[in-house]
């Protein structure tokens, strides 16, 4: 939808409530003519005073007319409001779905390249503002057009001289409104950009609060939260400094109807040419015109908003994405292999995995290893499909992922990241997740595998106690052995535990290390750990270094052959000895 038309795109997001938009806009016509009904009962009512034939029936008839014609504005203005709302609300329904299946669609790395504040600014904030040309600039709009038309229409029968002195206002208005509005594409466009920085700074001082606590910053971190919502302030001050003598003049101008209608229509009127009733009428009919062409001039500011929505939705919507295999794949067995594999991120240069080839035989446990940076994790996340990869192929049972559906790959895999989101649900429901149909006897079963009862027996509520907010409740050890039991409820062939026990405390390690070990028996097991004693009993380990397989080979090979992963190794050895006598002392070791 990019670099189309803002007309073509809301055109295109109301495609599913068109019919009920086009209900909209007819009765708001039906509205501007019952509208237009009461100036023509005043006008007959004024005209049945100055021929002398006024009479009690016949004024009450006109009068009735009148408040009949405001009867049928206020009902199908009403009728008009509700079904465009009704459907746009709809329409933001199906737009918000829409984002969310395809960030659920799109690379991890488009995904990962938006902040959460950005999403949901897009998502929430940006979506809402398209319901105001849905509910309100299509109906309003059409409504606040017609009636200027068609009193314009009716002074045009009158006299084509009246039709042309009731518009005068509007050329010299909208002079003074052009020359306000010379550079309001880019004064718009910054103001945009102060707005998002004033954002930005406000969500990292309340997410930053703890650390700004902790190392006694608050007031230079305040300072900056004030300096940015001074300069805020400061931009859009000058802003409205720079315009508001032509605002104001603009305003005045504008809806001043009489300004022109008054002495042409006196003219007309004195050379014979307008009858004191028609003269009445014009005067009334022009003052009529005030709000709508007022209107206007507000609609201007809406719709630039509009348009930066509608870029953002677009923006969103056209996220590239994976492609999906159509029918589902037959693999032979559960062996992952990675041939001559390449890997580039999106918004960099160049690659970060060089020729990847390695075998992970079914049934075994592959342990990854290596300096931070070196690709572990993208190794990982290629196999299960987050990305795809810049060249070679991943296969798994001797089938590239490419043509196993999304889905059948996904049933596949259990993938447990270091970093594990809960969602603020009960802890039952948080790793049920991982088999919507389990019973509850399945679920226990599993936390218990993964050594949660312990902990959740604790709670106040036990398993129905909340997660929180991304499953603030809970520590970051005991996410994680919530995130080991949903994965140990999937039951998937093939386990991918990504630094998935970086928080485990010591005290739980083993048991915890057990327990995955028997539970994943059976299963093609990849693990990446920084803590090289969680992995030393692996089949293989394999050693990465700046994206490339430095070394591969059991703990014992790697010791006698490899330089980087001794060197890893001893240091690992030190930092756990240097743990324990902390430990054992009570307390950290001062110099």
């Amino acid at each position: 939808m990019k670099n189309r038309g803002t007309f073509r795109t809301i055109y295109d997001f109301a495609q599913e409530c068109r019919g009920v938009m086009l209900a909209s806009v007819l009765c708001a016509i039906i509205s501007v003519a019952g509208g237009l009904v009461p100036y023509w009962g005043i006008y007959r009512i004024i005209l049945l005073f100055m021929e002398g034939k006024a009479t009690e029936a016949a004024v009450w008839m006109w009068a009735g007319v009148c408040i009949a014609g405001y009867f049928v504005k206020l009902l199908f203005y009403g009728i008009s409001t509700t079904l465009s709302h009704r459907s746009a609300y709809q329409i933001l329904e199906s737009l918000r779905l829409a984002m969310t299946r395809r960030l659920m669609e799109a690379p991890l790395g488009h995904v990962l390249g938006n902040t959460a504040g950005k999403l949901k600014n897009i998502i929430v904030d940006r979506v809402e503002t398209i319901e105001l040309p849905l509910a309100h600039l299509i109906p309003e709009g059409i409504s606040n057009l017609l009636l200027p038309l068609s009193v314009f229409a009716y002074m045009l029968v009158l006299d084509w001289r009246l039709a042309l002195a009731s518009l005068i206002c509007i050329p010299l208005g909208a002079m003074v409104y052009a020359v306000m509005m010379r550079n309001f594409n880019s004064q718009y466009a910054a103001y945009m950009e102060a707005g998002n920085q004033v954002n930005s700074v406000m969500v990292e001082y309340v997410e930053g609060i703890e650390v700004i606590k902790a190392f006694n910053q608050s007031s230079s971190s305040y300072e900056k939260f004030s300096a940015a919502i001074h300069s805020f302030k400061d931009f859009t001050l000058a802003w409205f400094h720079s315009t508001w003598k032509l605002m104001n003049l603009g305003g005045a101008i504008l809806p001043s109807t009489l300004l022109g209608i008054l002495p042409a229509g006196m003219f007309l009127y004195l050379n014979g040419s307008l009858t004191p009733a028609e003269l009445a009428m014009s005067i009334i009919l022009s003052m009529s015109i005030i709000a709508p062409v007022s209107w206007f001039t507000v609609a201007v500011n809406d719709w630039k908003s509009i348009q930066y929505a509608i870029n953002d939705a677009s923006e969103l919507l056209a996220m590239p994405v994976l492609p999906d295999a159509s029918k589902p794949a037959n693999p032979v067995g559960y062996d992952v292999q990675l041939q001559n594999v390449r890997f580039r991120y999106h918004d960099k240069g160049g690659d970060v995995l060089h020729s990847i080839n390695l075998e992970l035989p079914a049934n075994s446990f592959t342990a990854l290893v290596g300096p931070s940076g070196s690709g572990k994790s993208t190794v990982a996340r290629l196999i299960a499909r987050f990305w795809d990869v810049a060249g070679g192929e991943i296969l798994i049972g001797g089938v590239n992922i490419r043509d196993i559906p999304l889905k059948q790959l996904s049933g596949m895999i259990s993938y447990v990241a270091q970093d594990n989101f809960l969602f603020d649900c009960s802890l039952l429901e948080n790793i049920r997740l991982g088999k919507p149909t389990a019973s509850d006897e399945e679920v226990y079963a599993a936390a218990r595998a993964a050594r949660c009862e312990e902990f959740i027996s604790r709670l106040e509520q036990g398993w129905n106690t909340l997660a929180g907010e991304a499953g603030s409740r809970l520590s970051g050890g005991e996410r994680q052995r919530i995130a080991i039991a949903r994965a140990i409820l999937k039951n998937a062939p093939v386990v991918i535990l990504d630094e998935a026990t970086a928080f485990t405390d010591p005290e739980n390690e083993e048991q915890l290390q057990k327990s995955i070990a028997a539970l994943t028996k059976g299963k093609t097991l990849l693990v990446i750990a920084h803590r090289l004693s969680t992995i030393k009993d692996a089949d293989q380990i394999v050693l990465l270094d700046q994206g490339r397989i430095a070394a591969k080979g059991t703990q014992a090979e790697l010791l006698a052959e490899s330089p980087l992963y001794r060197d890893m190794w001893n240091a690992h050895v030190g930092a756990k000895a240097w743990a324990a006598s902390s430990r054992k002392e009570g307390g950290i070791v001062r110099a």
